[in-house]
């Protein structure tokens, strides 16, 4: 039946835009070490652009710092040159065998702003979600003008993909709601 692979798809995509505001909360700092925030850095090594976690072992020994040991000591220093152009805020410390990044205590209104960001991120997210039942409701629609489907059956359709979207949206908020109290944490 048509709907149900509408319904399977849906489902789908809005998972995947919920995992999507999961993966972007991950880069924002707050106040506790993550190696999340050094994922995205991209490093200049053997003639080309490697992810920095192909190049370096990344831990994080206690709260407060990130521990990059490259598995080549000829990488650190662009290993440090990657981490000053991600501009993520943070300022590489050398000692020779390993890159510690030290990360600094949030002030009150670097979190505010921060929290600013998560919401963003979560509208994004819900816009997203928003945008997925239109694609549906639009297909359902077009499958019922083509007499596949009855009116009643158009009618559950919107409905229970008005369920689903109500289900993610309730997810975009929960992890919204927990973002924000991990970043006004103190």
């Amino acid at each position: 039946m048509p709907l149900e692979k509408i319904y399977k798809e849906s489902q789908e995509k809005m998972h995947k835009a919920v995992e999507a505001v999961d993966r972007e909360f991950s880069t924002l700092r707050t106040g506790r070490a993550s190696v999340a925030l050094v994922d995205g850095i991209q490093v200049d090594a053997y003639g080309s652009k490697l992810p920095l976690k192909q190049v370096a072992t990344i831990s994080t020994p206690d709260a407060r710092s990130i521990l990059i040991q490259p598995f080549d000591k000829n990488q650190m220093h662009a290993i440090e040159k990657a981490i000053i152009a991600a501009n993520i805020g943070l300022t590489p410390n050398n000692d020779g065998k390993a890159v510690r990044l030290n990360i600094p205590p949030l002030t009150e209104e670097r979190r505010k702003d921060l929290v600013k960001l998560a919401k963003k991120m979560a509208e994004e997210g819900r816009v997203a979600v928003r945008n997925i039942r239109r694609h549906a409701n639009d297909e359902i629609k077009r499958i019922q003008k083509n007499h596949e489907i009855t009116e009643d059956d158009e009618q559950r359709a919107h409905q229970k993909l008005q369920e689903l979207t109500d289900k993610y949206i309730a997810e975009v908020d929960a992890l919204l709601e927990r973002k924000t109290k991990e970043i006004m944490e103190v």
